[in-house]
């Protein structure tokens, strides 16, 4: 961009705020000017102020307002779409430049699911080390719901099982692979096996997630045909992984589990059977496409540099392997 330096605020066209933007933008997604005024910390007039000036900018109305509801004009609408990749854009180069010249700062929070393994641990305590000026929050993820706290920015970045085939979100380093076990209870015919080959799951119900995992996420940890095309029986469906293998105690069904999670979750009533022939349970660093910041950046970079592994294993993860960091 040549010329001189524009003015607080401006951002391309002479004179237009980067305020109304914004406001437009919480507008489009409230439809309410009092709720968009209070995510703006501003009173509901000047927010129609904001909107008018605007409008004005651009010649046209962006937004029709009645008594009875608010809505974005066809023209709005496009405005809309074209508008929040460019601004999620420039508030990330502005948050970039921030951090270039403060250094790694602020919160990371950090989601888990299951267990966060002395891999996670490691490489959290080398990014407090590496970025001591950041604090870090560790929250576990529900098992039912492997992406909801990604998109509702409650957590920054979240360690989760693959496969990860959502658009909104970027899968980085990939690590972790373990054999996967069966949880049995103590007094299934088989508990007293050394282990089980990936056809035998023909006989057990598997217990798997529930929504709103996605369904492939679901089949992929729970699957519902052998790798040699013989169907395994549905068992209940869990929120929680505690929740899964108390059914499992019970006998109510069998859960498959990496074998970290399985050593570190025993229990006396339940037994860990290995499963021969399966693919490997593999985790992954994922973070929302429109969210990533140099925070994010950094840890996965940390991620990378303690596991030692920046990709999947041959031949990808059930093909849906995606990387962005």
């Amino acid at each position: 961009m040549s010329g001189p330096p524009a003015p607080a605020g401006a951002v391309g066209a002479p004179g237009l705020e980067l305020r109304e933007l914004e406001c437009f933008l919480v507008l489009s997604e409230e439809l309410h000017f009092g709720r968009t005024g209070e995510r703006l910390h501003v009173s509901q007039s000047r927010v129609s102020q904001l909107l008018r000036s605007l409008e004005s900018r651009i010649g046209a109305r962006l937004v029709d307002r009645t008594s009875r509801r608010v809505r974005l004009t066809p023209l709005g609408e496009e405005f809309r779409a074209s508008l929040r990749p460019a601004y999620d854009a420039l508030r990330a180069t502005v948050d970039s430049a921030r951090t270039a010249a403060r250094g790694i700062e602020g919160r990371l929070t950090i989601g888990f699911q299951g267990t966060a393994d002395d891999r996670i641990m490691r490489a959290i305590d080398t990014f407090h080390a590496r970025h001591p000026r950041c604090v870090t929050r560790i929250v576990e993820v529900p098992l039912c719901d492997p992406f909801g706290a990604l998109r509702s920015g409650a957590v920054d970045v979240a360690v989760t099982l693959l496969p990860v085939a959502e658009p909104d979100l970027v899968l980085g380093p990939v690590f972790s692979a373990q054999q996967q076990t069966v949880a049995l209870s103590v007094r299934h015919p088989l508990a007293s096996r050394a282990s089980l080959t990936a056809e035998e799951l023909a006989g057990l119900p598997l217990i798997s997630p529930d929504g709103p995992a996605p369904v492939y996420w679901r089949t992929a940890q729970a699957p519902t045909v052998t790798p040699g095309g013989r169907p395994i029986p549905a068992g209940p469906r869990v929120s929680t992984l505690q929740e899964g293998l108390t059914l499992t105690a019970a006998g109510r069904g069998a859960m498959l589990l990496c074998r970290p999670t399985s050593e570190y979750h025993g229990r006396r009533d339940v037994v860990f059977v290995l499963v021969t022939g399966l693919p490997h349970s593999v985790l992954g660093l994922v973070h929302h496409a429109a969210r990533e910041t140099a925070r994010v950046r950094a840890f996965a970079t940390t991620v990378r540099d303690v596991t030692a592994v920046t990709s999947a294993p041959p031949g990808g993860v059930n093909g849906q392997e995606r990387h962005g960091m």
